[in-house]
């Protein structure tokens, strides 16, 4: 993922070795929660946010893809308006990135998203009296549509609880399997509205995933699950991890590639409010 860096400026005490960097799939450190503050910059209609992080050794610049904002992390000792000063002196590279995102499809009656790697259309079909929450039907078209049922005001809440439902079932088995075939075990699984992450793995062997995996093709859920049961075992992207996620994925490059070519897609489905855990 793009991302702008600066050294702050000499400072008389020191901080403690290890930049942070911020990537699709990461083997995370339990650190301290950083300490976020909001910033407005002459030029930007979009949030921009500081984070200061007690690890952090520069000033980095990436664009939150889900938030459409700004993240500037700094060192705890930086000052706000050195992190406004960056901001500014990469103003043209934020707006080129921020302009190639995506446009946003919300969750409403008659979108089109993927589900599984396949186009459905969203319909809102109101209340009915049985049946599940979402079920799939046919239409003349040939698309498949994900009926969600319940009053309009409800329906965009229930379909994105399911999609977080559908995530988990689908990473749970993946995360099962994969963990079986190399011989380790996860403490615990989650799945969130990750920014910037498909997914990632705690030193304490807490798994985390992107609800978004869902709506790619099966294999691309799978190698994500793959990746982080590998850093279960390995945490760095070093020979041996990698000679892990192809031992228990062969097909690895295939959902690497893909992931390349179209995660950024995926982040324009919007899942506002989401569940926890």
């Amino acid at each position: 993922m793009a991302e702008r860096t600066a050294m702050p400026k000499p400072r008389p005490s020191t901080t403690k070795a290890g930049g942070v960097s911020k990537t699709k799939l990461t083997a995370k450190k339990a650190t301290r929660p950083s300490r976020s503050i909001a910033l407005a910059i002459t030029g930007l209609e979009v949030p921009v946010e500081v984070r200061r992080h007690r690890s952090a050794r520069r000033l980095t610049l990436r664009i939150n893809q889900t938030k459409r904002s700004v993240v500037v992390t700094v060192p705890l000792r930086c000052k706000i308006d050195e992190a406004g000063r960056f901001v500014h002196r990469h103003i043209d590279w934020v707006r080129t990135r921020l302009h190639a995102l995506p446009s946003p499809i919300t969750f409403e009656d008659g979108a089109i998203m993927p589900l599984r790697g396949a186009d459905h259309i969203v319909q809102f079909v109101g209340p009915r009296v049985r049946g599940a929450v979402v079920s799939f039907e046919e239409l003349g078209s040939g698309m498949p549509v994900l009926a969600i049922k319940g009053m309009p005001e409800h329906a965009a809440r229930r379909f994105r609880d399911w999609l977080y439902a559908e995530a988990r079932r689908d990473l749970e088995a993946r995360v099962t399997y994969h963990a079986a075939r190399l011989g380790l075990r996860a403490r615990r699984l989650s799945v969130r509205d990750q920014g910037s992450r498909w997914g990632s793995c705690s030193t304490s062997g807490m798994l985390s995933f992107s609800w978004r995996l869902i709506l790619a093709p099966p294999i691309v859920l799978d190698y994500v699950a793959a990746h982080e049961v590998a850093h279960l075992a390995e945490m760095n992207h070093g020979p041996r991890f990698w000679a892990l996620v192809r031992k228990t994925m062969p097909d690895m490059d295939i959902a690497k590639a893909w992931l390349l070519k179209n995660g950024l897609a995926l982040h324009r489905y919007d899942a506002s409010e989401a569940p926890k855990g």
